[in-house]
């Protein structure tokens, strides 16, 4: 039985100190905030309940696979799923409107079809059989196996090249398009378009240097589903919070770690700001790259071949903002779910979340608005009010000082404006609203993509420490609630079966 001291109680990091647990070693988390759940946190008010984070699960296979390994009681008895369907309806600039059904790639073509046009379902169908063959090319390697040594072959694009038409059309088109290409390439209509990056811009992703295989991500959800735990997302850590206790996982808030012990080469324990030192056979950091830099001092974590511990200048992280609504009036019986309300100006959109290639980034007056009206009891004081959230993806704090408070209380304003569009009405049934700026601590890390040289890789689970290992977010394999999962999963499969091992078959 090792001592293995975990830095941060996020998802990842719970992930990987359930199984470690489980599989016989005594687990202690140090977290410097005073809850669990990393993202996954829940506003509530008067009665009222808001997720601030993430607000479906899409891949509920990883949590399944979690709680079944890490006890007798599955996901299920843990927490109430239900799939959300439709999973998403769409208004365009243009004003047209469309609901996708919830894991039905025959349902989703018939719907864009009947509101797009005939022919845009077949393009969209196009696209997602192609993105399906790079999620059939990477899974495994960029999800469920450690980063490996020659992680460069990821920086090859796997999505499908496209035979051009027409005379010279007999070779195949480029392979290192972005997303943004493929979507004018392919889908030529600015309602499929909006549709495709919409799913980027949600991950914090510029489409326009996005890799192709970036269409993995409606992919996954089209194919995988959007689940919603009764309780909010905020249910999901909550359950694995007491998954860890279950397992004897020691938890200890209001911990800061400021640096890591290290002892004939390798980590040895944390170091904490009240002076005492946790020795500790295994560290394991589920905190950002650029702390984790921080916290080993003179040893670096990474090196050049390890894949850079930040993603390059402009690829940073994105911020969200978040506009939490408490409503008089009832939720109607027909509402839905997540309703994403689309930018009329997408140039405008992305030059201003993600500069304009001169380093400038305006706030886009009209951004696009993902709005949640969750049929969930536990998230009003009763049948009469409902609670709605608004969330927009921002530029992260700095090049515009989102924590003025007239500035953030005019976009909040335009938010509300704009999800007019998905709850009719919305701003005259507003008992209170709460307003959640970006800021340094909840930068939006995305996932994992193949492509672009390995721009969108993020550093890998092993370190050049031995016995130093990373999870969550901000390592491999990216960020989300299924990749932190799956990152916990890998680094409790390092921790038992050796630095050799290469992922479960």
């Amino acid at each position: 039985m090792a001592r293995i001291a975990v830095i941060g109680a996020g998802m990842g990091a719970m992930a990987a100190a359930a199984r470690l647990a489980v599989a016989g070693h005594r687990v202690a988390v140090f977290e410097r905030g005073t809850t669990h759940g990393g993202a996954l946190q829940r506003r509530e008010r008067d009665g009222f309940a808001f997720d601030t984070g993430p607000g479906l699960l899409h891949l509920p296979a990883v949590y399944r696979d979690l709680f079944l390994k890490t006890g007798r009681e599955s996901l299920e008895r843990c927490v109430e799923l239900s799939q959300v369907d439709p999973a998403s309806r769409h208004v365009f600039a243009d004003g047209t409107a469309v609901s996708l059904p919830n894991a039905s790639r025959a349902g989703v073509l018939a719907a864009l079809d009947e509101a797009l046009g005939a022919g845009r379902g077949e393009r969209w169908s196009d696209v997602m059989n192609r993105a399906r063959a790079a999620w059939d090319a990477t899974r495994r390697p960029l999800l469920e196996e450690p980063l490996r040594p020659d992680w460069r072959v990821l920086g090859r694009d796997p999505y499908p090249a496209v035979r051009r038409r027409g005379l010279f059309g007999r070779g195949k088109g480029p392979t290192t398009a972005t997303l943004a290409e493929v979507a004018r390439r392919e889908l030529a209509d600015p309602r499929l378009t909006a549709l495709l990056e919409s799913h980027a811009l949600a991950y914090g992703f510029d489409p326009r240097s996005a890799p192709a295989s970036a269409a993995v991500l409606p992919y996954m959800e089209q194919t995988f589903g959007s689940w919603y735990p009764r309780g909010g997302m905020r249910a999901l850590a909550d359950a694995l919070y007491e998954r860890c206790l279950a397992r004897k996982v020691e938890f200890e808030f209001g911990a800061e770690v400021t640096g890591i012990v290290g002892k004939d080469g390798r980590a040895a324990g944390v170091e904490l700001a009240d002076g005492r030192v946790c020795e500790a056979e295994f560290v394991v950091a589920g905190i950002d790259s650029v702390r984790l830099v921080e916290l080993c001092g003179d040893r670096e974590p990474w090196d050049a071949d390890d894949v850079r511990p930040e993603p390059v200048p402009g690829d940073r992280a994105t911020g969200r903002l978040t506009v939490c609504l408490a409503l008089r009036g009832a939720r109607p019986a027909d509402a839905v779910h997540r309703t994403v309300v689309h930018a009329p100006d997408r140039e405008a959109e992305l030059a201003g979340v993600f500069g304009d290639g001169s380093g400038q980034r305006t706030p886009c007056e009209r951004p696009t608005v993902t709005v949640l009206r969750p049929d969930d009891p536990s998230s009003r004081p009763d049948e009469a009010h409902e609670a709605v959230t608004l969330t927009a993806t921002v530029a992260p704090p700095g090049p515009v000082d989102r924590l003025d408070e007239e500035v953030v209380a005019a976009a909040a304003e335009r938010m509300a404006e704009r999800a007019e569009a998905a709850v009719p009405g919305l701003r005259e049934r507003v008992l209170w609203r709460e307003v959640l700026p970006p800021t340094p601590e909840t930068l939006v890390p995305g996932p994992a993509l193949a492509g672009r040289d390995g721009r969108f890789l993020r550093p890998g689970n092993r370190t050049r420490i031995p016995g130093l290992y990373a999870v969550g977010g901000w390592s491999h394999p990216g960020g989300g609630p299924a990749h932190a999962g799956m990152s916990g999963a890998i680094v409790a499969g390092l921790i038992v079966n050796g630095d050799d091992w290469q992922g479960s078959t």
